[in-house]
């Protein structure tokens, strides 16, 4: 501090509106915003979920419309994510593999019809595939195997590829996956095809709305915590970002995203690379049950949190408020 009272008084420029724009550390537009959605089988479906207030899966052309009003709010990218139905999914994920699955067909449908006004975000992990509900393949015991799952990702994400997506999203943990992955596409010719790490993702509480919205949350057998992330590590994070740049990551996440903001901080400070984070879905339904219960304005909550992530670092943030909030800045 070089400055004393009343020579420098701080409340100066904050004073007035303009002053308080002139003088604003932290912006957020628009383009900052990832608008996740939620892809399920049929032709005009729309299907709210119960835990996600204002938050639908929809079918392929609903899909399409919300990409379309994601460009035209000015919001960059749509992350897809599939609620495969319960015939499709099996122990081993296989309908991950389908050319024609609806995440697929989500993709294709939205480049038909958007071009590259608006970028194609797929995630890569089996839960929404598989009929017990982890992120990769089970052995007898009921451990998560790491280099069998590996390669079954590597698939996923060269299917995704071969769809048209624009950012492969590997959110599963596995070790040496990025590697795996971004050898892949090189190889099928997707060198231009990006990849963005869940690399700090955590064993969270903040994820059930979410497993509701993919269908995964009641075929799930045991936890995650053998691969995601113990809430209580901040150096490991530091690890993981370190290996996935190392591996071929064009940009990292950390998920989820309030409860992490010290993780979003460092890994900024400690690699300078793009850092996104994942508002989630538990973190969106409490801002929903705020505006509910009148101890909270949704707008104000909403705007207050997304500076935050910027302000801790971050180049973009997934959040189920995205078209909302695109509208607020948009005026």
């Amino acid at each position: 501090m070089t400055g004393s009272y009343p020579n420098t008084r701080l409340r100066r420029s904050r004073a007035h509106g303009w002053s308080r724009a002139l003088h604003r550390e932290t912006m957020l537009t628009p383009a900052d915003l990832i608008w996740p959605l939620f892809v399920t089988a049929g032709e005009g479906v729309e299907e709210p979920i119960a835990t996600l207030p204002g938050v639908s899966r929809w079918s392929v052309d609903g899909i399409v419309a919300r990409a379309k009003e994601a460009a035209a709010l000015g919001i960059p990218v749509v992350a897809l994510f599939p609620n495969t139905p319960r015939e499709l999914r099996s122990d081993d994920g296989a309908e991950a593999h389908n050319p024609d699955n609806l995440m697929c067909r989500a993709i294709r449908s939205i480049k038909d019809a958007c071009g590259d006004s608006v970028g194609v975000l797929t995630d890569v992990a089996l839960d929404p595939y598989t009929s017990h509900g982890q992120d990769g393949l089970v052995d007898d015991a009921g451990y998560v195997v790491n280099d069998e799952t590996v390669a079954v990702l590597v698939d996923q994400a060269v299917n995704q590829a071969n769809a048209g997506a624009d950012i492969i999203a590997p959110s599963d943990m596995m070790d040496g996956r990025i590697h795996a992955i971004r050898m892949a596409l090189e190889i099928n010719g997707h060198s231009n095809v990006q990849i963005m790490s869940y690399a700090a993702k955590y064993a969270s509480a903040f994820y059930g709305p979410f497993r509701d919205a993919v269908g995964s949350g009641g075929l799930l057998k045991g936890d995650k915590k053998t691969y995601q992330m113990d809430p209580a590590n901040g150096d490991e994070a530091l690890r993981e970002v370190a290996m996935d740049i190392a591996e071929g990551a064009d940009s990292v996440m950390v998920k989820p995203g309030l409860a992490y903001l010290d993780i979003i901080y460092r890994v900024k400070q400690r690699f300078d690379v793009p850092v996104f984070a994942y508002q989630v879905s538990g973190e969106y339904a409490m801002i929903e049950a705020a505006q509910a219960a009148g101890i909270g304005d949704r707008d104000a909550l909403v705007l207050e949190k997304l500076i935050a992530f910027k302000r801790a670092g971050c180049s973009g943030i997934l959040t189920y408020h995205a078209a909302h909030v695109a509208r607020l800045l948009n005026g």
